[in-house]
């Protein structure tokens, strides 16, 4: 059985709810990663946060990423996988939540994320055709 620990990107990191968007993309950066998974002060996830979000929901509303934190961007319930999960259902839990960035949990503790990068890497394409048609499918409401 291929579990969320197998195919994890390991030594993902943390983004305190106090630090501020651009302290946020900094370390996007130094972490070459597009998204970090925001903890709250007892490192309990509480939100992700993309590159899209810094742009999107900041930059281009006019307000100041020195200014505005990581924990004001977090919205809704936050999705992860426990490290032990079979591989169906990291797809299972990414397709019905269409989300891209998944963070493994071990022991309440951050152990990596699975993106879809680690999905194309682990996955047969038949799999990955699944995954991605039901992820990227726009909803009509």
């Amino acid at each position: 059985m291929t579990t969320a620990g197998d195919i994890m990107h390991r030594g993902a990191q943390w983004i305190p709810a106090h630090e501020t968007l651009d302290r946020a993309a900094q370390l996007m950066r130094e972490l070459n990663v597009g998204a970090l998974p925001i903890s709250d002060e007892n490192e309990r996830l509480c939100g992700i946060l993309t590159d899209r979000d810094i742009v999107v929901g900041c930059v281009a509303m006019g307000h100041d990423p020195a200014r505005v934190t990581a924990g004001e961007m977090a919205q809704g319930t936050p999705r992860w996988i426990d490290a032990d999960a079979d591989v169906s259902e990291v797809l299972r839990e990414m397709q019905e939540h269409q989300i891209r960035r998944l963070p493994v949990i071990r022991d309440k503790r951050l152990v990596g994320m699975i993106s879809e990068a680690d999905l194309a890497r682990h996955l047969a394409s038949d799999q990955i055709a699944s995954w991605a048609g039901s992820v990227y499918a726009r909803t009509t409401s």
